[in-house]
């Protein structure tokens, strides 16, 4: 697959003419974030980041999605941080949809670009700086580590969309595939960020109702999308956010692709907490 595109916000205000109705929608089950809401009175500036500016899609929520939070970062020239996580039992996934940053770890530096992917172990004591002449944006998906007796925390990983090619779904023709970052089958991680790909006509043929909450950013294309008992059209720059067990199908109705970055939580036995 080529020519991928990655949808960026870069903020601004709707003009003093602009209606008011739009396709925002907050439910007991899912919520739909377009992109027209994210503009400069929404962001949020971060403690030790400088020159940097973050659109908050998603963060805990009691009785709703309760596992991660999920930013879009938006680092200018010169900017970044030293001290970026806060909290050290937290991991996090960092995927570039445009400019350029240098993340160093352990005292190497890996310069991502746009389908660049970074897995963050927790404790790890990464920092981030945009060296470039512009501004780059990316997603930064944080959670915390479950760690469980007699497995270690996974290691850093540093890849790019570019150099995995996707895997088919079964039986699908080729309509509906799945780029990982990591082994699904490597317990160590707790989380998945992926990238789902729909060509012009594909689907998700029936209503998944699981265990797993997810945030999905659509990336490029268009596509309606099956939301507990909702059709909702969503587009290139929107983000949903859907609790456990809210049923979701999709379809991609074209002319393009339909391409998101999907989080969601696996891999760890419920929690008892009334035992």
């Amino acid at each position: 697959m080529t020519d991928r595109s990655y949808y960026a916000p870069t903020g601004g205000l709707p003009p003093q003419t602009a209606i008011h109705t739009g396709r925002a929608v907050f439910t007991d089950a899912y919520a739909v974030i377009p992109k027209g809401v994210m503009s400069d009175i929404v962001t949020s500036f971060l403690p030790f980041w400088e020159k940097t500016r973050a659109w908050i899609l998603a963060r805990p929520l009691s009785g709703f999605a309760e596992t991660f939070s999920q930013y879009i970062m938006e680092v200018l020239p010169g900017g970044g941080s030293d001290q970026p996580e806060p909290e050290a039992d937290a991991e996090g996934v960092l995927f570039v949809v445009e400019g350029e940053v240098t993340v160093t770890l352990d005292g190497e530096r890996h310069v991502l670009t746009p389908g660049g992917y970074a897995y963050l172990p927790p404790a790890s004591g990464w920092t981030l700086k945009n060296e470039s002449g512009a501004a780059t944006r990316f997603h930064w998906v944080r959670k915390a580590y479950e760690f469980v007796e007699g497995l270690d925390a996974p290691d850093a990983l540093f890849l790019n969309e570019n150099d995995i090619a996707p895997t088919p779904m079964p039986d699908t023709n080729d309509a509906w595939a799945t780029t990982r970052f990591v082994d699904p089958a490597d317990l160590r991680h707790d989380m998945h960020v992926t990238i789902v790909t729909f060509e012009p006509g594909g689907l998700i043929p029936f209503e998944e109702t699981h265990v797993m909450e997810h945030g999905l950013y659509v990336l490029e294309g268009k596509a309606v999308y099956k939301l507990n008992k909702d059709w909702v059209e969503v587009e290139a720059g929107d983000f949903m956010w859907l609790r456990a067990f809210c049923p979701q199908a999709c379809y991609a109705g074209g002319p393009g692709r339909f391409r998101y970055l999907l989080y969601k939580d696996v891999n760890r036995h419920a929690k008892l907490a009334f035992r």
